[in-house]
């Protein structure tokens, strides 16, 4: 049985890679970008770098920064009205997951028109959308090389999954740099969430060699250097090593999907704002250790590809070793539980239903290794409380 592998036709990594959005633009023969971001980002230089690196290469651009954490139909409206009014013809998104989904959703309602949910799972959005170029300000949710955004409809606090290669950018600039900043709160949500992704792309029913080899080459970028860069954000080497590990994870997940814990993960941010990667974080020791009875060899993988387990361990001491260090992480990392987070535990309680249905209408749950039925998804939650 073949695969089919979809990645951004341009890969640009390393530090200054950023710096070449001008010499892509031209080589892509555009003309026109509207730069997609946030407040943050203009407040902290990276989009007057970017003009910067366009203005060199001879190109005006615009920019729309109204973006916000946990994209929604509502949010990423006046960036649709701006591309269909602007004549664009090429779109830069420069931010964390957050800006670079919202650019995808409008680089497909701009051209195209009609709603977000005409766009949803399991409808696959093959139509190609306005170019977009794609510059990741963390090391965490890959979104620049998959072929998947996520939006959420506040009509019913819904996470819409929306997926296809008419999302994947066409280019992406992968500056580690550009993550030197970071707070050691979003460096730690954003690390654990990429480590999820290559963990759940290598268990994924979806799996394949090729996603395989992505998934465990991310793991060992990412396992050793998480606490590194939460403890010390200008460390270079593993900043570096932080943001190559997200970018594979994310070739890994979008080419073999998610499973439990995303399909999890997204009705806790829908209801409760908690941030994607800190909901991941909150849900993958718990999820793990539901999951390994059904994928034993495969987790074990896992943790020796994360170095916390050798060769020489047996699968049970391997997985032991292996959940240890997911309980380890998080209390180091300082990752809290939905109580200490502040959500309310009545309505949490109350939610819990809704939330299993949402989580297995996401399809994600499909692809795990143990595919749970909504009663265990509620168990697993009431145990998170």
């Amino acid at each position: 049985m073949s695969t089919q592998i979809i990645l951004p036709r341009i890969l640009q990594v390393g530090a200054g890679a950023s710096k070449e959005v001008g010499n892509i633009i031209n080589a892509l023969e555009c003309q026109r970008p509207l730069i997609i971001t946030d407040k943050m980002m203009v407040q902290l230089g990276y989009v007057a770098a970017v003009q910067e690196s366009l203005n060199a290469a001879g190109i005006d651009s615009d920019v729309f920064q109204d973006t916000v954490p946990e994209p929604t139909v509502s949010s990423i409206q006046a960036g649709v009205e701006q591309v269909r009014n602007g004549n664009y013809d090429s779109i830069i998104a420069v931010g964390g997951g957050s800006p670079i989904d919202s650019a995808k959703a409008i680089a497909i309602l701009g051209k195209y028109g009609g709603v977000m949910r005409d766009y949803k799972f399991p409808r696959v959005v093959t139509e190609p959308g306005l170019p977009i170029i794609a510059i990741p300000t963390t090391a965490g949710t890959g979104s620049e090389c998959t072929k998947v955004t996520i939006i959420t409809d506040e009509t019913n606090d819904e996470k819409m999954l929306c997926v296809g290669i008419g999302f994947m950018p066409t280019a992406a600039l992968v500056d580690y740099s550009l993550t030197l900043s970071l707070p050691a709160r979003t460096t730690a949500d954003t690390g654990i969430d990429a480590l999820t992704h290559a963990m759940e792309a290598y268990v994924s029913k979806k799996a394949s060699l090729y996603s395989d080899s992505q998934a465990i080459a991310a793991m060992k970028l990412l396992a050793p250097n998480l606490r590194k860069v939460f403890h010390d954000g200008t460390d270079q080497q593993a900043r570096e090593e932080m943001m190559l590990g997200s970018t594979l994870a994310g070739v890994a997940f979008s080419n073999a999907s998610v499973a439990l814990v995303h399909g999890m993960s997204r009705p806790i941010g829908a209801f409760y704002h908690v941030p994607h990667g800190l909901s991941n974080a909150m849900l993958l020791p718990m999820v793990t250790e539901y999951s390994i009875p059904a994928a034993a060899e495969r987790y074990a993988d896992c943790a020796r590809a994360m170095g916390v387990a050798s060769e020489s361990d047996s699968t049970d001491q391997a997985n032991e070793k292996l959940m240890a260090e997911l309980y380890a992480i998080n209390e180091e990392l300082q990752v809290p539980t939905p109580e200490q987070f502040g959500i309310e535990r009545e309505h949490f309680f109350n939610n819990l239903e809704v939330m299993a249905e949402q989580a297995l209408a996401s399809g994600s749950p499909g692809n795990n290794p143990r595919v749970p039925s909504a009663e265990e998804i509620i168990e697993i939650y009431k145990k998170l409380w």
